[in-house]
Formats: structure tokens, sequence, C-alpha cells
């Protein structure tokens, strides 16, 4: 794997997870406003036209395309909502940390899968650099051991439905265009959420929280994308330890819109996942230079 590939699935990893933590930020300042699936189904019927209109000017998204492929999308899409809703439930009855903490195991069984399915070729460093990096998280979140119970299972769930997700993205062919992978997912997305709303009471949503969705919106649209990308380029025992800058991205956020400062132990979690992204970089740098001797 040329080296470009990997430094862009890297970038492209680093780019989708800070989107992600925008989309959180974004909608944890909402859901002291209005309920939690009315929020997710209003920023899907936002996320959905944009896409729409893309795959309308482009005309790729409504190319003819195998049946493997089209199974790998249905996955994909309900590995998606699967997801979203083990994660919920797991958030719903248990601390932020604890679910943060166990979803960073996600590099681990997202490149093991690779390994298994794939066929993926993953060294023993990188499998450290995966390892010391979930030990800069887990510095970083300090998980409470009274915070984990039954619904813990629910987060292992959720880690395993991405999973699922990111094999099947990496399994689809070029034959598919990354705006129809988007577009079946914001899709299906709203119509889980639209189904959700059944019976929930609804609140008034103000100018403020109109801004916020907007912005949750188009942040999850380009996580999506970035994601799609990502899982479509480089090697995934490479580029997905990179999920780890969340924590990173989390940090920045949290001082400028919520006044919450690191302490001592974050900054050295943090300072232990950059050094394993750079020690990362380092040895790629090296592999490509052996490689043109």
């Amino acid at each position: 794997m040329r080296l470009s590939n990997n430094m862009k699935g890297a970038a492209l990893m680093t780019g989708c997870v800070f989107s992600y933590v925008i989309n959180d930020a974004f909608m944890k300042l909402l859901f002291s406003e209005i309920a939690l699936f009315q929020a997710i189904f209003l920023r899907s019927i936002i996320t959905v036209p944009p896409v729409l209109v893309l795959a309308w000017i482009t005309k790729v998204a409504i190319r003819n395309i195998s049946s493997q492929n089209k199974r790998l999308l249905w996955l994909r899409v309900g590995a998606e909502i699967c997801t979203t809703i083990a994660f919920l439930t797991a958030l719903k009855y248990m601390p932020l940390a604890n679910v943060t903490a166990i979803l960073q195991a996600l590099p681990l069984a997202v490149t093991m899968a690779a390994a298994l399915f794939l066929s993926e070729p993953v060294g023993w460093r990188r499998w450290s650099a995966i390892l010391v990096g979930f030990v800069g998280v887990l510095i970083v979140v300090r998980p409470g051991l009274e915070g984990f119970n039954i619904y813990s299972l629910s987060a292992l769930v959720a880690i395993m439905f991405i999973t699922a997700r990111e094999i099947a993205t990496r399994k689809l062919t070029h034959e598919v265009p990354t705006i129809t992978v988007v577009l079946s997912t914001a899709v299906g997305s709203a119509l889980f959420a639209g189904v959700m709303t059944i019976g929930t009471e609804w609140h008034a949503v103000n100018t403020t929280s109109w801004l916020l969705l907007i912005g949750a919106a188009f942040a999850v649209l380009i996580a999506t994308v970035l994601s799609v990308m990502a899982m479509r380029t480089g090697e995934i025992g490479f580029v997905s330890p990179f999920r780890y800058t969340s924590m990173l991205g989390a940090i920045g956020l949290g001082i400028l819109m919520f006044g919450d400062w690191p302490d001592q132990p974050t900054l050295i979690g943090t300072l232990i996942i950059i050094s394993t992204g750079i020690y990362t970089f380092h040895r790629e740098q090296n592999i490509t230079i052996r490689a043109k001797k």
C-alpha cells in the first residue's frame, strides 16, 4: 500500500472523528431543549435534502449496482441503525465516560475484523501502537467501576455493529460511489428516527436550536462522507487507530464550549495518544523510504 493512501486514509479518519465530535457537542446542547429522537429526526431531515441534490447533480448515485453490493449496502444501513439503538441505550443508563471508554475499543475491534475477514496483514508494531493509544484514552476518560452495569453489554453490541458497518463499507467495490453509500445511510437513519418519534412528546424549536440542528446536520454529513472514504482508503490497521484523535477534539471543544479545562491525567493521556500517532506516521515514512531503495 502506497504511503499516500495510508496518509490520506489517516487524514480522512481524523477529519471524520473531529466532525463527529462537533456533531456530538451540538447534540449535547440540543438535548437540554428538545427530546432525543426529535433532535435526531430533525437533524436527519436537514441532512437528506443536500445529499439528494448532490446525487441528482452527479447522477452517480442511481447507477445500477450488483446484487452483492446491494446486500452490503443493506447490511451497512442496518448496522448503522442498530448502532444507534445500542449506543443510545447504553448512554441512557450509563455515565458518558464509561460508554466512551468502552467505545475506544473500536480500533482494536475493526483492526481485528480486518485481519480475520479481509486478510489484511497487521504487524506487532501496529497492534502495540493501538494498545498504547487505548491506554492513553483510558487515562483521559478514567471510567469509574461503579458506572459499569448490564448496559455495558449494549455498548459492546454497538462496537460489534460499528465494526460490521466498517467491514461492509470496505468490501463495497468501487462500482458503488461514496454518495450512494452516504445517501442510503442518510435516508435509512431518517426513516428510523421518524419511526422512533412516534409517541414522543415534541417541544417547540427556537432559533438557537435550529442553528444547532443545522450545524449538527452538516457535521454528521461530513463525518459520514469522510468515514466512508477513510474505510476505502489505505490499510485499516493503519487508518483505524486515528479514531483516538477524537479525544483531542473533545478536549478542545470542551474548553471552548463548556469551559472544561483538562487536568493533569487528561494531559498525560492526550500526550500518549499524540505520541502513538507520531510513531505511526514515522514508521510509515521509514517503510516507504526503505521500499524506494
